[in-house]
């Protein structure tokens, strides 16, 4: 099952029993802001960095090769 960026946003909000307020005051932006992007799923590498972070976690979006190249 292929899951949006969006959702697994949702599910980590439920998880970590943070509201969608409160990640966006963590990540320096409204919730109104934060709202839109999740139904658009639309997110930049930066912000799925910051949202890591406000999770206590890390984002890494690499493309991985068969030699396990990482870029």
């Amino acid at each position: 099952m292929y899951l949006t960026m969006g959702e697994k946003i949702r599910i980590l909000l439920k998880r970590k029993k943070m509201t969608l307020a409160e990640l966006a005051t963590a990540i320096g932006t409204t919730s109104q802001n934060l709202s839109n992007k999740l139904s658009r799923d639309n997110f930049s590498e930066k912000e799925l960095q910051q949202i890591a972070e406000a999770f206590g976690g890390r984002f890494e979006g690499f493309f991985i090769f068969e030699d396990e190249e990482r870029i």
